[in-house]
């Protein structure tokens, strides 16, 4: 069963019948609302676009005469990424899908960010293990006395722990739990988190539009988020420089990233699927999104 605020949206789907559907693939219970949601459906309403929410995990899903596929809010794909990526394949077959299937299908598990370190993208150094048993070896090769441990495949604030040496027991349990299930990622902790925030840098259609600042999250916990912020030049440079390594096209793009101990900023996320893009924040970029959506149907 779909939310109360999709069933409310589909309302979109039958009032105009142009035939310039589109579809903005959600999920059918959405963990959190979605602050992005009404505004891009009311955008695109505006520009004479038929948009409707189409729950990819909804088995009754029919994206027949849909001019194209955007996935937005498909907040629970690490629970069923086989299922997820098979859906993404047959989508892609039937209609126009944003962003590509193999920019999804790359980015749906961390060790991209393995392939962006070997091409010179400054990221927070990462691990990858199998056993609990691995992580103090772990943590002394990152040299670090406080690490952050989550899946391979998660989003948002998923089964993500900080662990420090006092606390390797806790913190072995976790790997072997999430092990049992997908590879789990460590890092160390980026302290600079605490004070110079995280910041989220929004890329649609081919221009940089704004960024955020936002408070660490760990498992169960709020997030919370500033207004726009301006872009940093080095901020800039770095996100160029990642998403110079995606070598298909994207429609929309958000690069999360942290100020490592010299100051210096590192990627922390390229998020590629289905990130927050905080339109809210930025009337523009919420306008930007709009038209490269309707100049491509």
């Amino acid at each position: 069963m779909m939310p109360d605020d999709a069933r409310r949206v589909f309302r979109y789907a039958p009032l105009m019948r142009n035939g310039m559907r589109i579809a903005l693939a959600t999920c059918a219970r959405i963990p959190e609302p979605d602050p992005d949601q009404d505004l891009l459906l009311e955008a695109l309403a505006a520009r004479g676009l038929e948009p409707f929410l189409a729950a990819w995990d909804d088995p009754a899903l029919d994206l027949a005469g849909a001019r194209m596929c955007v996935l937005r809010s498909t907040w629970n794909y690490y629970r069923a990424v086989d299922a997820f990526l098979a859906w993404i394949d047959r989508t892609a077959a039937q209609t126009a899908l944003w962003n590509p299937a193999p920019v999804v299908r790359w980015n749906a598990h961390k060790r991209y960010l393995a392939d962006l370190a070997a091409r010179g993208v400054p990221v927070v150094p990462t691990r990858f293990l199998r056993s609990g048993s691995e992580l103090r070896e772990t943590m002394r090769d990152l040299g670090a006395d406080t690490v952050v441990i989550k899946p391979a495949v998660s989003a948002a604030s998923f089964e993500t722990i900080k662990v420090g040496l006092d606390d390797l027991g806790r913190g072995a349990r976790h790997v072997d739990e999430v092990a049992a299930r997908c590879e789990v990622m460590v890092q160390p902790y980026v302290r600079s988190v605490e004070g110079w925030g995280e910041r989220s840098l929004m890329w649609i259609d081919g221009a940089l539009t704004h960024s955020i600042r936002k408070s660490p999250r760990f498992g169960g916990e709020h997030e919370t988020v500033s207004e726009a912020q301006a872009i940093e030049a080095d901020e800039r440079a770095l996100a160029e420089r990642a998403l110079a390594t995606v070598e298909e096209p994207l429609l929309y793009a958000r690069i999360d990233m942290a100020r490592d101990q010299h100051g210096a900023p590192m990627i922390m996320e390229l998020e590629l699927i289905e990130p927050s893009l905080f339109l809210a924040q930025s009337p523009p970029a919420l306008a930007r999104l709009a038209d490269a959506i309707a100049a491509r149907a």
